[in-house]
């Protein structure tokens, strides 16, 4: 597993990392202590583990931070990459710190890598929420600050709320047959060294059966999944985070970092996937 640098933090990761958001009823299920499937999610995270992902994301909202916890036992803590999203009815600085000490708790950990924001809130000054977060840092409970599903405002506003800090990611929707990104906000987060973390990477698995990949898949010898997550995780910027649900596809998934698109390949599918 290829490793890069995470933002400006001087630590690597790995260029593929695993989600863990499953679907709107397994959320309803897992906030009612149903957690239908647990034992193949909890191997699909092992699976991806043992193939070298560091990087883990998952979110308050998810229901899955007892997952991860599960699955990372017995592991080095300094060898995996947790990143844990806040929802934004918790932005205020006391419901921020209850909702992080309790992923905390749910991830049976002392620290957490990265805290996002799940969705911005207009409701509730950004300054209030990162001043919150750089309390945690300054106890060491908190390593590194994101964001998610900001536009270019809001990410400049955030970042000018944490003067003590790094705003080290954002976290959008980030995919070849979803490139709005690339107008302002991929070019804004490279000159600043802000991580991309991509979600959807697959474009809710549409990619995994595209013709368009046809040409390129079958030259390489790789799947269709694959060429679509290289295109991500070959940028310098960005790692995408395919959802972590069967080990099979975890496996799959792992095998687009060993290698890389041409540039000639590069050209080729964003012609196609204009």
């Amino acid at each position: 597993m290829r490793l890069k640098e995470f933002a400006k933090t001087g630590r690597k990761i790995s260029v593929i990392g695993m989600g863990t958001y499953y679907d709107p009823l397994w959320i309803a299920t897992a906030f009612l202590g149903w957690r239908r499937g647990a034992a193949p999610k909890v191997e699909a995270i092992r699976a991806g583990l043992d193939a070298g992902i560091t990087l883990v994301d998952t979110a308050e909202i998810y229901g899955s931070e007892p997952l991860v916890a599960e699955a990372i036992q017995g592991r080095k803590r300094d060898e995996v990459f947790l990143a844990t999203k806040v929802w934004p009815s918790h932005l205020h600085r006391d419901a921020l710190v209850r909702s992080f000490n309790k992923s905390l708790k749910r991830l049976r950990t002392s620290y957490i890598d990265l805290y996002q924001v799940h969705w911005p809130n207009p409701r509730v000054p950004i300054r209030e929420t990162m001043d919150a977060m750089e309390e945690l840092i300054a106890e060491g409970k908190l390593t590194h600050v994101g964001v998610s599903n900001f536009n270019l405002d809001q990410l400049k506003e955030a970042q000018a709320a944490l003067p003590k800090s790094e705003l080290s990611s954002l976290q959008p929707d980030y995919s070849l047959v979803n490139r709005s990104l690339e107008a302002e906000v991929l070019p804004y987060c490279d000159r600043e060294k802000i991580a991309v973390l991509a979600y959807y990477p697959l474009g809710h698995g549409k990619l995994s059966s595209d013709s368009r990949l046809e040409s390129v898949s079958s030259n390489r010898g790789k799947s269709k999944a694959q060429v679509a997550l290289q295109w991500l995780a070959g940028k310098d910027n960005v790692f995408p985070i395919p959802r972590a649900s069967r080990a099979e596809h975890v496996r799959e998934n792992a095998g687009a970092s060993d290698w890389e698109l041409s540039g000639q390949e590069r050209l080729e599918l964003d012609a196609k996937f204009r």
